[in-house]
């Protein structure tokens, strides 16, 4: 029965109680037995007062009750509010944001998706990363930008999916190109960044004037630096010792660390030093990249091939490297090369006279790496992995030394029978020598991982959270 009708009901049996009263006292004479009007009357009275009584008790209880289950469904719609609310706003007190960095490789186009939260004046925390890869990599489409948009749409459709509604508007959204695309013509290369800007441009998400650009190897490494040193916790404690960054891409190979010793400062040569702005702290880093020198870029350099120019006449490359009975094709940058090994006594000290001369006065050596602990990554982890130096899935730690052993079994055994992999004696060899250039000893540890605390150690995440660094410190140029 509802509120009203309850009130109803009682205003009615009063009514009725106080109609028979009086009614009971017309009947009774005036000099009648006033004793039976002296109990109806009170009675009477009693009885609706109990009733009203019951009934403003029964309707508290309801008020009641009735003001708690709505206290409850506004607290719920609060949470759900604040489960998705914009950036910028605490949600039981810690801010929520996102951004989307677009890796452009030269073997692929790559998007995460990162979320992050942050306490009130406390370093962000990364809480969810979405990772999705496509091939080939934008510079496929040098001669055809039309048909790199559908990828990328693909890419963007995976971030609307995965970053809640709310957070679009205030989401940053970059794509930031390598070696691929540092190796094509200026023209070309422009091209297809200007597609993708049109395509970013259509997108619900932030999109500045730099939204897209190539990266020169230098920011690549500092990029990943950031990564490993905000996964480590590195970043989050000053004066905590910082760890070094090696990667060894398809294109290009980059060293970066924090130096420590007065000496790197002053002997390394222009442009090996940079300096990065994070969390109102200023790093001077140690960070090269060298173009060129990534593994399958080595791998013609090394086959006597030259970057984006078939071979003339189609005419069969010949390495030492390779198996003696080996022939077959290989592709690099949309060209097809033949390849073949050459008869050898010992294939192992050719392949690596012929290595050392591609890294004659290439690298720059520095004393100091012997003594930062350094994390290595991308192909460095594969090779590695592949000959069973780590495990496949969780990695590990190897001394540079395992790489020159693993080296000169594989290009001994490779003398007598074929190679699952016909390159790896090559590369291996490669590696354990562009180690040694850089300064390492052989008994120096190197950490090999995919991940860090589960999160992929790529420079992606470090180059969007300097991006977003970047925006707040362009909001509040005063902190």
């Amino acid at each position: 029965m509802g509120v009203e009708n309850r009130r109803f009901a009682a205003h009615l049996f009063c009514s009725a109680t106080q109609f028979s009263a009086d009614r009971e006292m017309r009947k009774i004479p005036n000099n009648g037995n006033l004793k039976m009007t002296k109990v109806a009357y009170p009675l009477g009275l009693f009885i609706c007062l109990f009733i009203y009584v019951a009934y403003i008790k029964w309707h508290w209880a309801s008020a009641t009750q009735a003001f708690f289950s709505i206290t409850e469904v506004a607290s719920g719609a609060r949470r759900g509010q604040q489960a998705h609310s914009p950036p910028g706003t605490a949600a039981r007190g810690h801010e929520v944001f996102y951004g989307i960095m677009f890796d452009a490789g030269s073997t692929g186009t790559r998007v995460h998706i990162f979320q992050f939260t942050r306490q009130p004046g406390e370093t962000p925390t990364l809480t969810h990363e979405t990772f999705k890869a496509l091939k080939p990599g934008l510079s496929a489409y040098a001669d055809d930008v039309e048909k790199s948009t559908s990828g990328i749409q693909e890419l963007l459709d995976v971030a609307k999916q995965d970053i809640p509604f709310d957070f679009w508007k205030a989401t940053p959204l970059v794509l930031k190109a390598t070696a691929g695309l540092r190796l094509l013509p200026g023209e070309k290369a422009q091209k297809l960044l200007q597609k993708v800007k049109e395509v970013f441009k259509a997108s619900p998400f932030l999109v500045g004037e730099d939204c897209v650009s190539i990266m020169n190897g230098t920011d690549e490494g500092v990029s990943a630096w950031i990564t490993v040193n905000f996964l480590t916790g590195s970043l989050k404690t000053p004066g905590r010792n910082s760890v070094g960054m090696l990667d060894l891409g398809g294109g290009s190979t980059q060293i970066t660390f924090l130096p420590r010793v007065e000496d790197t400062l002053q002997t390394s040569p222009p442009g090996y030093l940079t300096s990065l702005q994070m969390f109102n702290r200023t790093y001077k880093l140690y960070s090269y990249s060298y173009l060129g020198l990534g593994l399958m870029s080595a791998r013609l350099a090394i086959l006597g091939g030259m970057e984006g120019k078939p071979a003339e006449d189609g005419k069969e490359l010949v390495s030492p490297c390779l198996s003696p009975g080996f022939t077959g094709e290989w592709e690099h940058a949309e060209i097809t090369y033949r390849i073949s090994g050459q008869k050898a006594v010992n294939l192992h000290a050719l392949c690596a006279s012929r290595i050392s001369e591609i890294l004659q006065n290439k690298v720059h050596r520095t004393e100091e790496v012997k003594d930062v602990d350094f994390y290595a990554f991308s192909y460095y982890y594969d090779l590695a992995a592949n000959v069973g130096l780590i495990d496949v899935e969780k990695g590990g730690s190897l001394v540079v030394g395992d790489f020159d052993i693993a080296a000169k079994y594989v290009c001994r055994t490779a003398e007598t029978r074929p190679q699952g992999n016909p390159f790896l004696c090559m590369d291996l060899t490669y590696i354990s020598l562009l180690l040694q250039e850089f300064g390492f000893p052989e008994n120096k540890v190197l950490k090999l991982t995919r991940k860090i605390n589960n999160v992929e150690t790529s420079w992606a995440l470090g180059a969007i959270f300097h991006y977003i660094d970047s925006l707040n410190r362009q909001k509040s140029p005063a902190l």
